[in-house]
């Protein structure tokens, strides 16, 4: 395996791993248990990229976002407060790479298909 392949591999599993985080939560909620909003920031959270973010927020969704709904994504589901056009920026110089996302509209954004 080279390592690109292990790096898209590590960064699919992350993913994943946040999903379940989420909805064992989730789950804990709706079985009634004190639920307490996590203090601590798990490392792979950490350590996540915006980008990563966003991947990860338009993976889960399966549809285009507005850049709105994406950044009020990332407050709740990561606690973090991100600059909308740094983030903008990023995801435009992604497209214009035909890397991993496209636009699909005015500030609206999709993952591009996997073997495009």
């Amino acid at each position: 395996m080279d390592s690109i392949t292990i790096e898209m591999k590590d960064f699919l599993l992350s993913i994943e791993e946040e999903k379940l985080k989420s909805q064992l939560k989730a789950i804990r909620k709706m079985r009634g248990k004190d639920v307490e909003e996590e203090k601590v920031v798990s490392t792979s959270i950490k350590s996540m990229s915006q980008i990563e973010m966003v991947y990860n927020i338009l993976y889960q969704s399966k549809t285009p976002m507005h850049i709105t709904d994406i950044i009020d994504k990332i407050k709740e589901l990561y606690g973090k407060d991100v600059d909308r056009e740094s983030i903008v920026s990023s995801l435009v110089k992604k497209v214009a790479k035909n890397d991993c996302f496209c636009r699909t509209g005015k500030n609206t954004f999709s993952l591009a298909k996997i073997g495009k």
